[in-house]
């Protein structure tokens, strides 16, 4: 139960060339290589945007710094005021500048006598 005009169509046919063969080899698998060669390259750029020389694992990195030193920064400016403060305190408050001597260079009034204890040893684990 074959087809007549099926038989006669393929009867009329002539055998196809090599070329002609893999000229419709070519186009029976281009857009699948195509598509694998699309998705290659999406990968490939979707690696590179996240851990390229400038991608986002570098950015965050740099992010993370910025903002340790950010409170770097902060806490340096609070010393530094304070630090300033102190200065102008010593500059003009004599009850400032007499404890600073009495405390870091152990100055007494007369009369008085300044005990000085040993500090305590640091805390060697090896020993």
């Amino acid at each position: 139960m074959t087809n007549p005009s099926l038989q006669s169509e393929l009867a009329t046919k002539k055998p196809l060339s090599l070329r002609e063969k893999l000229m419709a080899h070519a186009h029976q698998w281009w857009r699948p290589a195509g598509t694998v060669v699309a998705v290659l390259l999406a990968l490939l750029l979707t690696w590179h945007v996240i851990h390229g020389q400038h991608g986002l694992s570098v950015w965050q990195q740099k992010r993370a710094e910025d903002r340790a030193l950010q409170r770097e920064i902060e806490q340096l400016e609070q010393e530094n005021s304070q630090m300033r403060q102190q200065v102008d305190r010593l500059k003009s408050d004599p009850e400032a500048i007499e404890r600073e001597a009495r405390e870091k260079l152990h100055y007494a009034k007369p009369g008085e006598v300044i005990y000085a204890l040993p500090e305590k040893p640091a805390n060697n684990p090896g020993k």
